[in-house]
């Protein structure tokens, strides 16, 4: 799935709404995460979700982004895990590892999903730079004890970058996921990116529609790390 080349005067509005947020002092993108679980047991083992806007859920009720749906995919099936929704709009790779330490501070998760490098491509930042940043994010996750288990999301550079731009960014996440035993999470955004009916109007962030995919996205490849994790597989 390859997302639609958006027109000029979207184009830049879309990045200008994805980056205005990335220049906050570190306080502020630490208190804008919430880590605020749908209905789940506060001392519930936490998925920890790392991302973007696209994880924070820009332009949604928290409460439809695919974080909350996820949840509630996770109390369905009678898993006693609470989601961690730890998005921040804007921000890049380097972003984030800045802020690995603060979060894993709070509490050792069970899980972590990171969903990084969306922001860094629309910058046009070497996929190189992406991969150490995403490299370094993972080495600090595996060195938290106990071992949490780690999912790396993967992520597509948009057309108007090239496509060897888009190839070496592709190829960033599955390579990392090898190097660090992490379970690999094929593109976010299967089945939503590109498609109008299912993206706010900025053509980049899913709607409540496109939410729900994103969270079935997700939930296929959660769905067998919760089970292991849990030692039973719950009814379905």
């Amino acid at each position: 799935m390859s997302w639609r080349v958006l027109p000029p005067l979207l184009w830049l509005s879309a990045l200008a709404a994805c980056n205005a947020p990335s220049r906050q002092p570190a306080a502020s993108a630490k208190d804008s995460v919430a880590p605020a679980p749908v209905s789940t047991a506060a001392q519930a083992p936490a998925v920890l979700l790392i991302g973007t806007s696209l994880t924070a859920g820009l332009g949604l009720d928290p409460a439809v982004a695919w974080p909350a749906l996820l949840q509630h995919r996770v109390d369905s099936a009678g898993y006693h895990f609470r989601v961690i929704n730890a998005g921040v709009s804007g921000e890049t790779s380097g972003d984030a590892l800045h802020r690995i330490d603060w979060l894993t501070s709070q509490g050792i998760p069970s899980v972590v999903v990171v969903e990084t490098g969306a922001n860094d491509a629309l910058r046009g930042q070497s996929p190189d730079s992406v991969r150490a940043n995403l490299d370094a994010i993972l080495t600090r996750l595996e060195a938290l004890q106990p071992r949490p288990v780690l999912v790396v999301a993967a992520m597509e550079a948009l057309p108007n970058m090239g496509r060897d731009y888009a190839a070496r960014f592709r190829a960033v996440f599955p390579a990392a996921a090898r190097a660090h035993h992490a379970v690999y999470l094929p593109f976010l955004l299967t089945g939503v990116a590109g498609i109008d009916s299912l993206n706010q109007a900025d053509g980049i962030h899913p709607n409540v529609a496109g939410s729900r995919i994103v969270a079935a996205n997700v939930w296929r490849t959660l769905r067998p790390i919760l089970d292991s994790l849990s030692h039973t597989t719950p009814a379905r």
